[in-house]
């Protein structure tokens, strides 16, 4: 066991003192909200503009029609498909003669394709067009219809789950994206050092440097240091990152005027709202702040957190010890990829099944891959951000668990009886059916 301890400190402070792993733990959250800053603006700023030229055969369409940010919509005098776009025009529109309620097809011609996204809020402009004009027809005014549209938003729908005789509010919106994003690092944590510890491993038998280790402890013990000195390195990288977030959150705070701060406690103090009857109103800027507090305020963060570290950990030690035999049998980076291949295909799978798993948390497809241990760790991380025992029973989670602890063991069994024959085999290529035939040899 003092062997092992020694392996897992060398693997350790090797990784964790190189300029590589501090740059990256430094960088990695900036890096992520300048990529979430970006993808924002780009949404925003990237959308396709178009000015269309519309030909109306009805005459209603000019009053009905409405402009968005993207889409502004002209009815010019002379302007046809043949000159439309000398005329300064992305597109023109052709609405034939609307009759009755007949379903009728609507021509958009430019020079450019169109995107889907732009080209379904058109038909629904159009549609929107047609039933306002229905409506007026009907002896609805126009100013009526103007101060419904301006007022569209009628409903707001707030969420509770029931928990015995209880009911807490929970956010769907903040379920999704706590479980996409502990899915999303999972996997790609799981690929990164898992990988790391292939090329280590294979990087020590390459250089003949496991043969003079293997001399002095057993090759069960040597596999063993490697896989959980470099979990912890991951480990180390995650709490650093949550140190680090609470850090810039706490800074941020300071550059919140005080008067907004106030407003935004009393709003804590009041659930939501401001003493005095009404008269009194918050800012709009304390009131955005209040919206998200409360919001984060509905996730199960203890609960979320601990079994992200579990997940975190039981997934990458359940593929490690596969990874680690993958390395221990091969010399080159070519055998390695395709060696690997059987491993890496079932994480890229959960990601897959994991990316359906956060619309849809209770079908079959959710609950079996959050149990079964090869998908679990990224599966079950984007079903428990939807509550706990609400969404995903305490019985499933305890399986869950138990399933991924077995699995981890049965693993490092297998990948130990690999490890140890191929970490001194040189000069042969190995096969999945030799490894298999290592592992079950009695």
């Amino acid at each position: 066991m003092n062997k092992i301890g020694l392996i897992i400190k060398r693997e350790y402070l090797t990784r964790v003192r190189n300029k590589t792993f501090v740059l990256t733990t430094i960088l990695m959250p900036l890096l992520i909200v300048v990529l979430i800053a970006g993808s924002v603006y780009l949404s925003v700023k990237g959308k396709e503009e178009l000015k269309i030229a519309v030909v109306d055969n009805n005459g209603f369409f000019k009053n009905n029609l409405k402009n968005s940010g993207d889409i502004d919509f002209n009815f010019p005098e002379g302007v046809d498909t043949s000159n439309y776009l000398d005329k300064g025009y992305s597109a023109i529109l052709l609405i034939p003669k609307f009759e009755g309620t007949e379903k009728t097809q609507y021509i958009i011609r430019s020079k450019k394709s169109i995107g889907l996204g732009t080209k379904e809020s058109i038909e629904g402009k159009i549609n929107d067009a047609i039933e306002d004009n229905m409506l007026q027809q009907a002896g609805v005014r126009r100013n009526e219809l103007d101060s419904i549209h301006t007022k569209s938003q009628f409903a707001e729908l707030k969420s509770l789950l029931e928990h015995g005789n209880k009911a807490e509010e929970s956010n769907q919106g903040l379920a999704y994206g706590i479980g996409y994003a502990s899915g999303i690092l999972i996997y790609i944590t799981m690929l990164i050092y898992g990988m790391m510890l292939l090329r280590g491993v294979m990087e020590e038998k390459t250089n003949r440097i496991a043969e003079v280790i293997v001399s002095s402890v057993k090759p069960f013990e040597l596999m063993m240091g490697k896989i959980i000195g470099i979990g912890a390195v991951g480990l180390t990288q995650f709490l650093m990152w949550i140190v680090l977030i609470i850090i810039l959150t706490s800074a941020a705070q300071a550059f919140i005027p005080h008067d907004i701060l106030e407003q935004v406690r009393t709003m804590q103090q009041n659930n939501g709202a401001m003493p005095g009857g009404g008269m009194m109103q918050a800012s709009e800027s304390a009131q955005k702040i209040y919206n998200f507090q409360h919001t984060m305020n509905t996730a199960n963060w203890p609960l979320i957190i601990c079994c992200f570290i579990f997940y975190f950990l039981g997934g990458y030690l359940f593929y490690a010890a596969l990874f680690a035999a993958v390395g221990s049998v091969v010399e080159d980076v070519q055998n390695s990829q395709s060696l690997s291949l059987p491993v890496t295909m079932p994480i890229i799978f959960s990601f897959l099944i994991m990316s359906i798993v956060v619309y849809s948390p209770d079908t079959k497809l959710a609950v079996w891959a959050s149990i079964i241990p090869f998908s679990s760790p990224i599966v079950m991380m984007a079903r428990i951000a939807y509550g706990v025992p609400g969404t995903v029973p305490y019985w499933q989670l305890i399986v869950s668990i138990l399933c991924l602890i077995g699995g981890f063991l049965f693993t490092t069994w297998l990948a130990g009886k690999i490890y140890r024959t191929g970490i001194l085999m040189y000069g042969k290529k190995v096969t999945w059916k030799e490894m298999i035939k290592w592992a079950f040899r009695g």
